[in-house]
């Protein structure tokens, strides 16, 4: 990029993950002229995993963070479908739906309130249900015969969501520098941050208080082909069939550890899924990961203006929930920029 990335249009995107992409592509979208930096490799942070699971918040006790998930949830569909379209690449999107087991009967009881949140709260067809018929090859074993069941939850296949939305950034006019450390000398104008655990440290720096930090996670990729069924949750391990003939499984959530390489946290987790499901005991582990997935204090995204860098803004603290929120993040963040209409909810502002 020359030094004439300056204008009124111009927004520089730092980092490569999904909140940087998918903001960046809806800026460009929305007509901006758009650069993306990343100082290694589109996805080698926190979003460069296996897992993918785009599931909502429990749909009892709503507020402005669930109701936002929903929403961006809903617009997951024709997102990723215009990311396909653009790139003429997979992105490994399908509303896939969910299932858990139930433990025992009182547990089944327990459940009717978050049911009826369920059918409440989300679009009629995709709430929470019970079953004693899981109808699919893959699910978990269930002590009480009983499965809980939903239709929202989605998944998509991180790497392949990355690779297609840098695509479609090019295919539009859009530039990527990967592998560039160093903050370029032009780097004026409107700057969205979006690094991950480094930014929640700069930020905490900045604003001299703590923001966030990193939270290790491991994944793990396993062999086995269960194409167009739906996810799994047991016992805190995801379960995703992505439509590739992979299984991602994971992951754990780490505030202790002296390294962020895969370890035997990970070897436990495969354990845990092949023992919730045996069909998976002898599917080959093709990859192992572990990041550092940034989470912010609040627990919610972090969005809006940067505190005292006039045209810098930030959008961080994804965690577990970031592709689930990116299409909505993206949405907001590029009327903040673009048309100075703030739609961010109060819990998620970095003031």
């Amino acid at each position: 990029m020359s030094d004439s990335f300056t204008s009124s249009e111009a927004v520089t995107v730092i980092g490569g993950g999904i909140l940087g992409l998918c903001c960046a592509w809806e800026c460009l979208r929305r007509g901006a002229k758009v650069r993306l930096i990343e100082a290694a490799a589109i996805g080698a942070g926190s979003s460069g995993g296996h897992v993918g699971a785009l599931a909502p918040h429990a749909p009892e006790n709503w507020n402005d963070k669930k109701a936002f998930q929903l929403d961006s949830l809903l617009m997951a569909g024709d997102f990723w479908a215009g990311i396909g379209k653009a790139s003429g690449l997979p992105t490994g999107y399908a509303r896939s739906g969910r299932l858990q087991p139930v433990e025992d009967e009182q547990t089944a009881e327990r459940l009717r309130d978050r049911i009826a949140a369920s059918k409440q709260r989300w679009p009629e067809g995709m709430g929470m249900r019970l079953t004693a018929r899981p109808g699919v090859a893959l699910f978990p074993a269930s002590p009480s015969g009983i499965w809980l069941r939903d239709g929202l939850t989605a998944r998509i296949n991180p790497r392949a969501a990355l690779a297609a939305l840098a695509a479609a950034i090019r295919a539009e006019g859009g530039e990527i520098l990967e592998h560039s450390p160093t903050r370029p000398p032009d780097l004026s104008g409107t700057v969205l941050w979006a690094t991950g655990t480094p930014g929640l440290e700069m930020l905490s720096r900045d604003l001299d208080r703590p923001v966030g930090k990193g939270i290790k996670g491991q994944s793990a990729l396993l062999r086995y082909d269960a194409a167009g069924m739906p996810q799994i949750f047991a016992h805190g391990v995801h379960i995703v069939p992505h439509d590739d003939g992979t299984v991602a499984v994971g992951s754990t959530s780490e505030n202790e550890y002296a390294h962020c390489e895969t370890d035997a946290r990970l070897d436990e987790i495969i354990a845990q899924a092949r023992d919730i499901c045996p069909e998976l005991a002898s599917a080959p582990v093709l990859d192992r990961w572990a990041g550092l997935r940034p989470r912010a204090r609040s627990r919610a995204p972090l969005l809006g203006p940067w505190p005292g860098r006039a045209g810098h803004f930030v959008a961080n603290g994804g965690f577990k929930i970031g592709f689930g929120m990116a299409p909505k993040i993206a949405f907001v963040m590029a009327d903040l920029i673009l048309e100075n209409h703030d739609r961010i909810p109060d819990g998620f502002r970095l003031i």
